[in-house]
């Protein structure tokens, strides 16, 4: 066991859940309730000590997850002298600080940015010399760390009327994307009884339908879950997560279903997500027709796409116009049209938008004949 994790538990031994009565030193933190943070922030404290001359004092902090109670990181600071009064405190003045991450999600870059979610941070002002052993002052503050901007309903639009009963949802993720390490979805479908809110019904009424751990922004419904009805209203969410933390949630929509008969739509899932160039993965392998998938949060109507040849030094062998929409496009390329493509041979799908960035998708031809 580590010195940290052995004083700390130490330290929370000794909280009682009151103030040392000769305590001399008052501390209240400078948290905001909520929004963006940077872990820096965590450490805006004000520091009174109400004794007669200065001390010497050590500051400990515990952030845990505040819906599970699982710790996420340790922190406890250089040893520093607390004159008399009051005296507003940085993150400057309590360096170097010992820090420990408990948790995957937590950036632990010095200055980095607070994962979203919902924390308890618990503060302990220990003084040194003090026999009794316990803090001088504890406080517990709940905070929540919230992103730009939450992720976004996109199809089926609020209150729309839809011809079939496989009907294919999208949401727009939640900005800035780089405060996630690992962004999933969960997406929830409920049936509306008569004369119900909306919200009323995500939080009372049974889900009709229910997905978890989506990597993806979007789901196509699945044919073997239960059959929408026509004449019903539908209200569906979405919730962000990071790992298993709760970031962020969708504002609810609602749609219904028209007397159509089921149609089979394709499989999302088929569809790869392209990456920026230079940071793809494997290669997929592709057939008659290349499918990928495109968030495209620039807003761009058209761009041009080019195919090329990478075992011939990188050699052009197609181009065109494509057509997007903003948010999550899925696209699908015809490779038997293109013509000039070797089986066997690695290629890339690439194209620019207006934010200058190169998007592509590396895949091996397959020829179908």
């Amino acid at each position: 066991m580590s010195n940290l994790k052995i004083l700390f538990i130490a330290v929370l031994f000794c909280i009682t859940g009151a103030l040392h009565t000769n305590a001399q030193v008052a501390l209240a933190a400078q948290v905001p309730p909520a929004g963006i943070m940077q872990r820096s922030q965590l450490w805006n404290i004000v520091l009174t000590n109400t004794g007669r001359a200065a001390v010497i004092i050590k500051v400990a902090v515990r952030i845990s997850d505040a819906a599970t109670g699982q710790g996420v990181m340790t922190g406890l600071s250089r040893s520093l002298q607390l004159p008399t009064g009051t005296s507003l405190l940085h993150l400057s003045d309590f360096q170097p600080i010992s820090a420990e991450f408990l948790s995957p999600a937590m950036d632990q870059r010095d200055e980095g940015f607070m994962t979203p979610g919902s924390y308890i941070i618990c503060y302990s002002v220990i003084v040194e010399g003090d026999k009794s052993g316990k803090p001088a002052s504890e406080d517990c503050i709940r905070f929540i760390v919230e992103p730009v901007s939450p992720p976004i309903l996109n199809l089926p639009v609020d209150k729309d009327t839809l011809k079939t009963s496989l009907p294919a949802f999208s949401w727009l993720p939640p900005a800035p994307l780089h405060l996630f390490s690992d962004l999933n979805y969960d997406l929830v479908l409920v049936a509306l009884m008569p004369g119900q809110a909306p919200a009323e019904a995500i939080q009372q009424n049974m889900p009709v339908y229910r997905s978890s751990a989506l990597r993806q922004p979007f789901l196509n419904y699945p044919a073997g879950a239960p059959t929408l009805d026509t004449g019903i209203n539908y209200a569906w969410m979405v919730t962000a997560r990071n790992g298993r933390q709760y970031s962020s949630q969708t504002e609810i929509h609602t749609f219904r279903i028209t007397g159509a008969a089921p149609v089979t739509e394709e499989d999302l899932s088929s569809f790869v997500e392209l990456s920026r160039e230079g940071t793809g993965g494997k290669p997929l392998q592709a057939g008659t027709i290349l499918k990928g998938a495109y968030l495209n949060d620039s807003g761009d109507s058209v761009v041009v796409y080019e195919i090329i040849s990478l075992g011939q030094h990188n050699k052009v062998v197609a181009h065109g116009n494509l057509t997007l929409q903003p948010g999550p496009n899925m696209i699908s390329i015809p490779l038997e049209k293109v013509g000039r493509l070797t089986a066997g041979n690695l290629y890339a799908f690439r194209f620019r938008n207006t934010r200058n960035e190169s998007w592509e998708l590396k895949f091996m031809y397959q020829s179908a004949r």
